[in-house]
């Protein structure tokens, strides 16, 4: 389609325009020699080729679209070089002006004033001055609708481009006037704000967004970045975190347009550049005892629930594995996992961190505030690690979390919702922690809901040969050495060893021993030097009573740590041993070198 045809319905007025103001049939070709107008009995042509459509031929439109001149060809009939319509006496034309349609300098179709009887031939000859320079002006009105048409379509596609780039971005994007109406609006937008695009353009920013400092920067012109605002809805609220930018025409703000996004987005964003998103699921902890198998099922049948649980255990026995996996497992896997040491992290500190603060706070404060744990964990899991060493006044605030499903930052009495399923984990004995009144009951109890307790090392021996394979083949990767395996003497020393520091203990050893061994297989000398002498003080030198008050004291460890050291727990185990609770104590103490009070 020529651009001349796209405004055919304009070009047909202008020719009639042309023909009632100067008494003469009007004409009007394309470059393609194709008849996009005319008037009177040049009407029938509409829509066909003159001169065949050849404009090479050397006839008078051809001539006037390839020199981009005007031609006046005042005796059509006894011009060969007119047209051959004419020549053969098919065509009725006398006398001709002509002039091009010029666009961007080039010639894009052709003008032509028709005489077609003696009284317009007259005219036509005695005005012909005049009329050429009135055939320019419409010529250049009919350029000047083609430009008019291009720029609409440049800006339509511009605007369809942009309109493009609009919806496809995450963020809501809105706009207001100089008034405080909006007038422009996203899908995202139309998600976060909870309403039509229809009921959404039109309406005062005002009602929709109470108090929003967006109608500030219509006043003073100043923008800002990434400011948090909460606005009513109903019985809920709307959480955004929104940037607005002032709209200014000659130094004038016309408007202001703002992006912005939930506050679970901007949670998740914090979260996806501060955390791994390595998946970790139950099948992936190691071990075949029946011990650990319990528990593995125990953590698979409770993972999809969203009741809190307390993971106890001795230190490196794995429980943030556990949490970690029972996260992955669970219908909260797309969600955030965050995990908190509440012993790592100073008490000063600790508050702050979880519960997250307003700007202004306190000396040294981000001056945006800053987001907590808890509101970073929205749609998904927090594992409060080491819970025992959460300060009581700390604790007052997790129970307020845990029953009201939100939070408050500090320096802020707004609080603001959080979706998060509770996962805590110790190695300490929180029930005489409650009983010593260092840990709150009512918290405990709001935690312990669904209790798991994993199993130290020693206690599941069978699991040591498999532990001991999986991290030799992660550490001989990590290390780049070729080692295929264990002496049947080291693999008999890992099984005898008592283990205090559990799996975490044993992926030392073995790196440990990857870094120190030489050959393809690892052997004794290559081992932590405490495990080698750890087994002869057992098995070596050790006289019968060293060596039965040894198998007396793993005795009283496994049963303390199967029923507990609380003193109700301990009189339990000295009645199952048919000994006097001082006996127990002192049995106890004689066993120094297991150290049992240090793990309860």
């Amino acid at each position: 389609m020529t651009q001349l045809s796209e405004i055919q319905v304009i070009a047909q007025q202008v020719a009639e325009a042309i023909s009632a103001a100067l008494k003469i049939e009007t004409e009007i070709v394309d470059e393609t020699m194709t008849v996009v107008a005319g008037t009177g009995k040049l009407k029938s042509r509409i829509n066909t080729k003159e001169e065949g459509g050849e404009k090479e031929a050397g006839f008078l439109y051809g001539r006037v679209l390839t020199n981009n001149r005007e031609y006046v060809i005042e005796n059509a009939r006894m011009d060969l070089t007119y047209d051959p319509s004419v020549l053969q006496g098919e065509t009725e034309e006398i006398a001709e002006i002509c002039c091009p349609i010029r666009f961007e300098g080039r010639a894009i179709g052709v003008i032509g004033l028709i005489a077609l009887n003696q009284e317009q031939h007259l005219n036509l000859i005695e005005q012909q001055d005049q009329m050429l320079k009135f055939l320019y002006r419409m010529a250049e009105l009919l350029a000047s609708k083609i430009s008019e048409m291009a720029m609409m379509k440049q800006w339509k596609v511009m605007t369809e481009k942009l309109q493009t780039i609009i919806e496809s971005i995450h963020e809501g994007i809105i706009a207001i006037d100089e008034r405080g109406i909006l007038t422009h609006c996203n899908h995202t937008a139309e998600l976060l704000l909870k309403s039509s695009k229809d009921n959404l353009i039109g309406q005062p920013l005002e009602n929709i967004l109470p108090g929003t400092p967006m109608l500030n920067v219509l006043k003073t012109g100043t923008g800002y970045v990434e400011k948090e605002e909460m606005y009513p809805l109903n019985n809920d609220q709307m959480h955004f975190i929104v940037t607005a930018k002032p709209i200014k025409l000659m130094d004038k703000v016309s408007g202001v347009v703002s992006s912005f996004r939930g506050i679970s987005d901007a949670r998740r964003l914090v979260y996806s550049l501060t955390n791994h998103h390595d998946f970790f699921f139950l099948s992936e902890i190691k071990g075949e005892s029946d011990r650990l198998k319990i528990v593995k099922e125990q953590a698979r049948h409770v993972a999809n629930s969203d009741s809190n649980i307390l993971i106890t255990g001795e230190s490196g026995t794995g429980k943030g594995l556990f949490a970690r996996a029972i996260h992955f497992s669970s219908n909260r896997k797309s969600g955030p996992f965050i995990s908190v040491n509440c012993g790592a992290i100073p008490e000063s500190l600790l508050e702050s961190e979880l519960f997250g603060y307003t700007k202004g706070a306190f000396t040294g404060a981000n001056r945006n505030g800053k987001i907590g744990k808890f509101e970073m964990a929205d749609n998904g899991t927090i594992l409060l690690d080491e819970i025992g060493d959460m300060p009581l006044h700390l604790q007052v605030k997790l129970l307020h979390v845990i029953q009201n499903k939100e939070i408050e930052r500090v320096g802020s009495v707004s609080p603001i919702p959080v979706n998060i399923r509770v996962i805590a984990a110790t190695n300490k004995n929180l029930e005489e922690m409650v009983a010593e009144r260092t840990f709150r009951s009512d918290l405990f109890f709001r935690l312990n809901v669904i209790p798991l307790q994993i199993p130290p090392l020693r206690e599941r021996k069978s699991d040591i040969p498999i532990l001991m394979e999986h991290f030799l083949k992660e550490h001989m990767q990590k290390l780049g050495k070729m080692i295929h395996s264990f002496s049947p003497e080291v693999v008999d020393i890992f099984k005898n060893y008592h283990w205090p520091g559990n799996v975490r203990e044993l992926e030392n050893a073995v790196e440990y021993a990857v870094n120190m061994a030489n050959e393809k297989e690892i052997h004794p000398e290559n081992i932590p030097r405490r495990m080698i002498q750890t087994e002869r003080k057992n098995m070596g030198s050790s006289t019968l009573k060293e060596r039965l008050l040894y198998h007396e004291g793993e005795i009283i460890r496994e049963m303390l740590t199967r029923y507990g050291s609380t003193v109700e727990d301990k009189k339990r185990i000295a009645a199952e041993l048919n000994i006097s609770l001082a006996t127990l104590y002192r049995k106890i103490e004689e066993n120094r070198f297991l150290n049992f009070e240090k793990n309860f």
